[in-house]
Order: C-alpha cells, then sequence, then structure tokens
C-alpha cells in the first residue's frame, strides 16, 4: 500500500472514531488515530485512537488519542511490539504519525490545553489532517504551531467534505 493510500485508510480510521462522538451544536466532532510504522515501507501499527468528547472533561480527539497512548502498559507495548523489548513510550512518540480528521485546535474556548500543543510537547513526528478546521468557532492555526515546532503537516486531499460533514453533525445550518 502507497504511503497515500494508507493515510486515506488511516484517516477513514479516524473518521470512524468521529462518527462515535455525541453530537454537539457548540463542538465538531473530530476522530483521531495515532500509528507508528516499525520499518519506513511497512505498513503503520495502530497506537491508539481517539473522538472528540470521548473521556471526561470537555476533552478532543487528538488529546484523547494520546492520552490513552500513555496510559499503554508495559505488556500491551510488548504485544504492539512482539520480538524485542518494546521501545518506550518517548521513543515511539518521537516516530508517532498523527491522523486526524480536523486540522488540531491551537485556541480551547474552555481553557484547556490546545490540541497542537499537547502533539508538539508530545514530540510526534507527523500529522495527517483530512480538512482545515473552519471559522465557526475560533480562528485555528494549529498546522502552522505544528510546522513551526518542526513537525511535519500532511493534508491528504480528496476528504475534506466528508470530514466537515462529521464534524459539524449537530450543528444548526
Amino acid at each position: 500500500m502507497s504511503a497515500s493510500s494508507s493515510a486515506t485508510a488511516i484517516i477513514h480510521l479516524a473518521l470512524a472514531e468521529a462518527r462515535k462522538c455525541e453530537s454537539s451544536p457548540t463542538a465538531f466532532s473530530v476522530g483521531c488515530v495515532l500509528a507508528v510504522a516499525p520499518a519506513d515501507d511497512s505498513e503503520p501499527i495502530i497506537l491508539s485512537t481517539g473522538y472528540s468528547r470521548e473521556l471526561p472533561g470537555n476533552t478532543h480527539a487528538e488529546a484523547n488519542a494520546l492520552a490513552k497512548l500513555n496510559a499503554l502498559t508495559p505488556s500491551q507495548l510488548q504485544s504492539l511490539f512482539p520480538g524485542n523489548t518494546p521501545p518506550s513510550i518517548d521513543e515511539i512518540l518521537a516516530r508517532v504519525d498523527v491522523y486526524t480528521t480536523m486540522e488540531p485546535c491551537s485556541v480551547r474556548t474552555s481553557g484547556l490545553a490546545p490540541c497542537a500543543d499537547g502533539l508538539i510537547a508530545a514530540g510526534v513526528r507527523r500529522c495527517f489532517i483530512g480538512v482545515g478546521e473552519p471559522p465557526d468557532f475560533v480562528k485555528c492555526e494549529g498546522a502552522q504551531k505544528l510546522k513551526d515546532a518542526g513537525i511535519e503537516v500532511i493534508w491528504v486531499a480528496g476528504l475534506e467534505e466528508e470530514c466537515l460533514e462529521v464534524a459539524r453533525r449537530g450543528h444548526h445550518t
């Protein structure tokens, strides 16, 4: 599978996560998948998933996926990376690719930390994005923040309309 078809397939998994969100008229429904390729030419291993409002506290998809990755036990890591001693979470994060249906937020009206800041702090490698965040609630500069921090940002073409439709479920038009 090529890198672009692999990215599209994983964004489809993120869309399935986004569809699990309880819709809200004042928030987007976003899905996120964290994956790592053991070698550059190998299929990515899905490490964790997340969606908006999945965990308590007005949480966002990327923050939830990161929290779930950070909560993996040594035995869970061993099952993801069989054979040798599994890498540490920090070693994994340095190779993580983030697949998110919508641009990671750069501003949170709730006062919680923005997802772009969390991804930067985690030290992820790349971020594949289905659609930019529209200005419905705030002006988002998440992709630029990631780029400025040295994280490669890749826009996945062809799914923008579907990502936006799922994100806006429950909104009044």
